[in-house]
């Protein structure tokens, strides 16, 4: 019988085989949370990629559905069903995503749409918008968003060596699109000091605390340095001809961690919540290939916006997660844990050696959240730090800190009742 992997996240959303990656069609409907995402049932590798659907009342149980949308061969998903939204288009669920025939340039937006359940799906055979502008090579991963009573869509955009853009489209009725130019560019100067790079990808816009929060995913082929994998602008959004314009007013990276990238957001009536994809990072592709597989999507997040910063903190409901209490001064072998409170000096998360290694010259607070390889920390409203540690059978944790005042506990799923 084959041992548990201590690195595997259980309390993710992730399936126990195969490869996973962006967030997709995160969406809440009739109660039911549901989050989709890129998903290789097969093999821990990139490679025919399909929407995974895996969905929850809770935001702490999550129930593992089929296959959404499938590939299917001699079609516009030939290759894949990338990137994309779900849109609740009077009563119909309706994915929005890309699809490609054979290569990542020859992309289309396409539609699929589903009943209440989100359980099985219709996808159209032709696609509604294909390559709208020669001056990009990559434009993919349409979101969709509602301005004044009228449906726009946005898509990420850029060429190897070149300016990135967001591409801006009406699209009232989702299967008739309209060209409506950029949204945002280079030309803007914040954009272009937070967002650096040459492809702009997985875009997501939504209104928070009353100010709109453009959200990027940066690919940098001609080494532009940037702080983050991905950045968010914080703005406002003006009319331009037909269209509008994101004018950003501030802006700076969404998670400072090494495995962070691609989220999607959701903007409901009581918060907005985010999902993102952590990637492998300082794991062999030998070792992947043995544990059957890659990638997780992070807790769900709370976005906030506060004197023109976005704050992420975690949900709300991942307290429900706590189970036995922890003596933080102690090793601690369990493969899912919590920290908590407050530190001030450094404080240091290790195994063999340092995972979350943090400095503080006042008190501050602090939580951190780890399951199998993945952590996520959350430090005093700045950006979370999200970063990998591959555990083995026997592995401990120890935290080190001079002035703190830490709990800890275990984590694991409450029981149903």
């Amino acid at each position: 019988m084959n041992q548990p992997d201590p690195s595997f996240p259980s309390l993710h959303i992730r399936p126990r085989r195969g490869w996973l990656n962006d967030p997709n069609g995160v969406c809440r409907i009739d109660g039911r949370y549901h989050v989709f995402f890129q998903y290789n049932p097969a093999a821990p590798v990139h490679a025919d990629v399909v929407w995974g659907h895996a969905s929850s009342t809770d935001l702490l149980h999550w129930t593992e559905h089929p296959v959404a949308l499938e590939r299917r061969p001699g079609t516009i998903t030939e290759v894949g069903c990338w990137t994309g939204c779900v849109v609740d288009d009077d009563g119909v669920p309706t994915a929005v995503y890309t699809a490609v025939h054979d290569r990542a340039g020859n992309a289309q937006v396409a539609l699929a749409r589903s009943d209440r359940t989100m359980i099985t799906w219709t996808q159209d055979d032709h696609g509604v918008m294909g390559m709208p502008d020669p001056a990009f090579t990559d434009v993919r991963d349409p979101f969709v968003f509602t301005v004044d009573g009228r449906r726009y869509a946005i898509q990420g955009a850029g060429k190897p060596g070149g300016e990135p853009a967001v591409l801006l489209y009406g699209c009232d009725r989702l299967d008739d699109w309209t060209e409506l130019g950029r949204l945002v560019d280079h030309a803007d100067p914040i954009a272009a000091e937070h967002a650096p790079g040459d492809i702009w990808e997985c875009p997501n816009l939504a209104l928070i605390d009353g100010r709109w929060v453009l959200i990027i995913s940066l690919i940098q082929t001609a080494g532009r340095d940037a702080p983050s994998d991905v950045a968010y602008l914080v703005g406002d959004l003006v009319p331009d001809g037909d269209g509008l314009r994101f004018v950003a007013t501030s802006g700076g990276g969404l998670d400072t961690g090494t495995t962070f990238y691609a989220p999607q957001l959701v903007a409901l009536p009581d918060r907005t919540l985010l999902w993102g994809w952590a990637r492998e990072t300082g794991r062999a592709a030998e070792d992947i290939l043995a544990a059957g597989w890659a990638g997780v999507l992070t807790y769900p997040r709370e976005l906030r916006v506060v004197d023109g910063v976005l704050v992420s903190s975690p949900a709300a409901e991942l307290t429900g997660l706590r189970r036995a209490e922890l003596d933080p001064r102690t090793k601690i072998t369990e493969s899912a844990f919590e920290i908590t409170g407050r530190f001030r000096g450094r404080f240091t998360l290790a195994t063999t050696a340092p995972v979350v290694d943090l400095t503080a010259e006042t008190d501050t607070e602090l939580r951190v959240l780890v399951d199998g390889s993945l952590i996520e920390a959350f430090v005093d409203g700045r950006q979370p730090i999200t970063v990998r540690a591959y555990s083995t059978a026997g592995t401990a944790w120890r935290v080190e800190s001079g002035d703190a005042d830490l709990r800890a506990w275990r984590l694991g799923l409450p029981e149903t009742s």
